[in-house]
């Protein structure tokens, strides 16, 4: 499937800014490809000396890193709209791994192609600084939480997070959404143990500020989330989509 870029249905969420038809038309020369992927799948692997920079179209995927005797740390969890592989693609190899959690679809552009956004668009080119800034700051608030957040407090900004993402995609019914993460995931994102965050997660449980149940995330009381996460209150602003 080939999805052309001026009729993409991601560019009408309220989660992304607005476009010229010149700047689409740009970004519809520049990819190269749509690719799908099944869950599980590995998009970049660590160490890979050609990955290519991806726009999500569709489903979830994670970005980790690994120590050698194979405990995981999930850097962040990328969503439909997200880019994938800047950091990849700007040096001579990548860093860090991603991985399909869903099945997904993604937009393609080559890492050949990248600089002619800078040449003949700086615009465009801005919007790719600003994501990587982007994610810089995604990695600041994630540090923050294994620093100094506890467990409820981390599961609880996760949550918080993940849920506000996916309201701005239209990704909400009826307070619910779909939540494909597992216990594992949630720990590795984290840095807590397994058995920690099942226990953690049977506390919330009990406190009623969300249920999780058939891959699905339902939250009671957004406000209430956001204020025991210390998180929910700030909006989350509209931002460039490639």
């Amino acid at each position: 499937m080939y999805v052309r870029c001026s009729h993409c249905p991601l560019r009408v969420k309220p989660a992304f800014h607005p476009k010229s038809d010149k700047e689409v038309a740009l970004l519809e020369e520049l990819k190269s490809d749509h690719v799908r992927l099944a869950a599980g799948a590995d998009l970049i692997l660590p160490e890979q000396s050609d990955a290519e920079l991806y726009t999500v179209f569709s489903g979830w995927l994670f970005r980790y890193k690994e120590l050698n005797d194979g405990r995981r740390q999930i850097l962040n969890f990328a969503l439909p709209g997200d880019l994938i592989g800047l950091q990849a693609a700007l040096f001579e190899k990548s860093f860090y791994g991603v991985t399909a959690l869903t099945d997904v679809e993604l937009c393609v552009i080559p890492r050949r192609k990248l600089w002619r956004l800078f040449e003949r668009m700086p615009e465009v080119a801005y919007d790719v600084t600003w994501l990587g800034a982007q994610s810089e700051a995604m990695v600041d608030e994630n540090l923050l939480t294994v620093g100094r957040r506890n467990a409820a407090e981390r599961i609880v900004a996760l949550v918080a997070s993940l849920y506000k993402r996916m309201d701005l995609l239209g990704g909400l019914r009826e307070g619910a959404m779909d939540f494909p993460l597992t216990q594992q995931h949630i720990a590795d994102a984290l840095g807590l143990s397994l058995v920690h965050t099942n226990k953690t997660l049977a506390k919330l449980r009990v406190a009623g500020l969300f249920t999780v149940a058939d891959g699905r995330l339902t939250v009671a009381n957004p406000r209430g989330v956001g204020r025991f996460a210390r998180y929910f209150e700030t909006p989350i602003a509209p931002r460039p989509i490639l």
